[in-house]
């Protein structure tokens, strides 16, 4: 899952890094925020973590539209951490159409076999995801 090359292999890392730093933080962000109670949730933190993911779309976008998957031209690591964090970041701050690319990509993840049935294997436990789970995927 990481290349032998010490280029490919610090590019994989570096994504891997990406999508839990850039991406999942700010997803965390909204699902606290959502569990607050009314009084206590944080309106400026919230737009901070969407404006966030806007711009981790749009820096992925530009990387997306060049090669199938997220580093290396092969799947990787790095894909293995981009599929829950692009799942969830879809749910809980929708890829918009100013991110085609993006959206392909994740779109991809989701029908790699090995993702598609986690995907399937977990639906049971949808009701469980704070800001609610859309009717897909």
């Amino acid at each position: 899952m990481i290349p032998a090359g010490i280029d490919a292999a610090l590019e994989v890392r570096f994504l891997d890094r990406f999508f839990d730093i850039y991406v999942h933080t700010p997803i965390q962000k909204l699902v606290s925020d959502h569990l607050r109670a009314e009084g206590e949730r944080d309106a400026k933190g919230v737009a901070e973590a969407r404006a966030s993911l806007d711009v981790a779309y749009g820096w992925l976008e530009k990387r997306a539209a060049r090669q199938d998957w997220a580093a290396c031209g092969e799947f990787s690591l790095a894909d293995c951490a981009a599929a829950p964090a692009l799942f969830y970041a879809d749910w809980a701050h929708p890829i918009g159409e100013r991110f085609p690319a993006v959206r392909a990509y994740r779109a991809r993840l989701l029908a790699r076999p090995s993702i598609a049935r986690t995907v399937d294997e977990a639906r049971p436990y949808r009701k469980l995801f704070p800001l609610g789970a859309p009717d897909r995927d």
